[in-house]
């Protein structure tokens, strides 16, 4: 007997997403969070782990993922037209208690020239990414 794909769809579900940029979507179980966190890459997870062990030293605080920076607002144009915002979605931020200043993390594989251009309008408003 031969199934169709379309039946496989109904019985599994949509099939895997494929990685971006075929890097491996490893997971890390948080015990402090009590759930299996998901990461982009194994770089970004090691990065994570890092970061967790500095704030149990008591190095740094507040660790946030995946926040996302309002580079410029959504607008409607002169002709009608709705333009959608544009968004930079950082890996990390976290509060680094030697400092005392917010960091806002990038863990990069490789630059994308999206990245490039998003790098430098951020820039230019006063807002520097550190890339790991």
């Amino acid at each position: 007997m031969r199934i169709s794909e379309e039946d496989l769809r109904r019985i599994y579900g949509k099939p895997p997403k494929k990685a971006k940029y075929n890097n491996k979507k490893p997971e890390y179980y948080d015990p402090a969070l009590k759930e299996t966190i998901k990461f982009d890459s194994e770089k970004e997870r090691d990065y994570y782990l890092i970061l967790k062990d500095r704030a149990k030293k008591g190095e740094l605080k507040d660790i946030r993922r995946q926040v996302t920076i309002e580079i410029q607002p959504a607008f409607t144009a002169v002709t009608g037209e709705r333009i959608q915002a544009i968004n930079y979605k950082a890996d990390f931020v976290y509060y680094d208690l030697k400092d005392g200043r917010e960091h806002i993390v990038d863990v990069k594989g490789f630059k994308t020239e999206i990245y490039k251009l998003k790098y430098k309008l951020l820039l230019y408003k006063g807002i520097v990414i550190e890339e790991v």
